[in-house]
């Protein structure tokens, strides 16, 4: 570790959307980031110039070896996988061969290399079809799709690994992600994506030519489903005060759900970007899609109390704005390599 207490961290992922801004994060609050990507949904340009890169696969265990030598590694924060529900359903040994087998690799060469902390980028679809609308860390976990029991399955390897090697583990449930960084370095870039914001911002800019609507008649106000949208930088900022808490206090393991603690529907998000494009998308209401809740709120009050935890983008214009802002800058061709890092920035 070096002398300000803050050792070389790995991001699988890293060139990907929430691991992009992660790396962001960790760079920005002065830990030592190296990233790992296969970059077959991520982007070379995502990485910060700077930051060492290996294209590779986490399943490849003499990789991972080579990088934790080199590199000195002494956290892991992993993000790399698969996260389309549907997709899931449909080609579920993929997703548990991405998200859990090579997860599998990717702890063992922790193991092997004595790696002490591990933070795992796990999911709301682990409660599955919660009883109650807002769901605490200890709500029962009932995935109903592979994509929900491959991040689960992953959450027991890291517990087991934990008490037989001492691996420090922290393991946060995202709710819905959502923005763009505030300084416009990295955005969602995926073609193809299926969040509903960035979705809604391509329809507003006329790249879709309208957005589907599933399920009008939910017991929610509008009868649309609700869900707990958070800025992703707010996320990523809280990866880096998970680190920090997992390296001042050695010994100890933490789940946290991420999210507001505040629902909007998805009319209620399709208004915030038209108020925010000044123009009126297309809405075709569908037939509602199996699996698929009424509502879907986060008590992320472990998240606050834990590691004092103040989200500074908790405000859905807010979150639709930035989300935005980064449509127009791909439409223009400027979110490409255009906002490398520098320090301060």
């Amino acid at each position: 570790m070096d002398a300000g207490g803050k050792g070389p961290v790995l991001v699988t992922g890293g060139a990907g959307y929430i691991g992009s801004h992660a790396v962001l994060a960790l760079v920005d609050a002065g830990w030592p980031v190296t990233v790992l990507d296969d970059l077959s949904t991520g982007f070379r340009h995502a990485v910060p110039h700077g930051v060492p890169f290996y294209e590779g696969d986490i399943g490849d265990g003499a990789l991972l070896d080579r990088i934790f030598n080199e590199q000195e590694i002494e956290a892991i924060m992993h993000f790399a996988g698969s996260v389309v529900v549907p997709e899931s359903v449909a080609d579920p040994l993929a997703y548990y061969d991405n998200n859990t087998g090579r997860s599998r690799a990717l702890i063992a060469a922790a193991v092997r290399a004595g790696v002490p902390r591990f933070i795992f980028s796990s999911t709301a679809a682990v409660y599955g079809m919660p009883e109650h609308t807002t769901v605490t860390e200890d709500t029962p976990r009932q995935p109903i799709n592979p994509y929900g029991w491959s991040k689960l399955m992953t959450e027991q390897m890291l517990a087991d690994t934990s008490a037989a090697h001492g691996l420090d583990v922290c393991v946060l449930r995202y709710f819905n992600v959502a923005g763009a960084d505030p300084q416009r370095r990295i955005g969602q870039s995926t073609t193809g994506a299926t969040h509903l914001i960035k979705v809604a911002c391509e329809a507003a800019l006329g790249k879709r030519e309208r957005v589907a609507v599933y399920g009008s008649d939910y017991d929610t106000p509008d009868g649309t489903g609700v869900r707990d949208y958070i800025h992703v930088s707010d996320l990523a900022a809280a990866h880096v005060l998970a680190l920090a808490a997992l390296a001042a206090q050695p010994g100890r393991s933490l789940t946290m759900n991420c999210g507001y603690g505040r629902g909007f529907s998805v009319l209620e998000v399709l208004d915030a970007v038209d108020r925010a494009s000044g123009g009126r998308i297309e809405r075709v209401m569908q037939s509602r899609r199996a699996g698929d809740p009424a509502a879907l709120i986060a008590d992320s009050s472990r998240l606050s109390a834990t590691l004092s935890w103040e989200p500074l983008y908790a405000d859905l214009d807010t979150i639709v704005a930035h989300a935005l802002d980064w449509e127009r800058r791909l439409e223009q061709g400027s979110g490409e390599g255009n906002a490398p890092f520098a320090p301060g920035r």
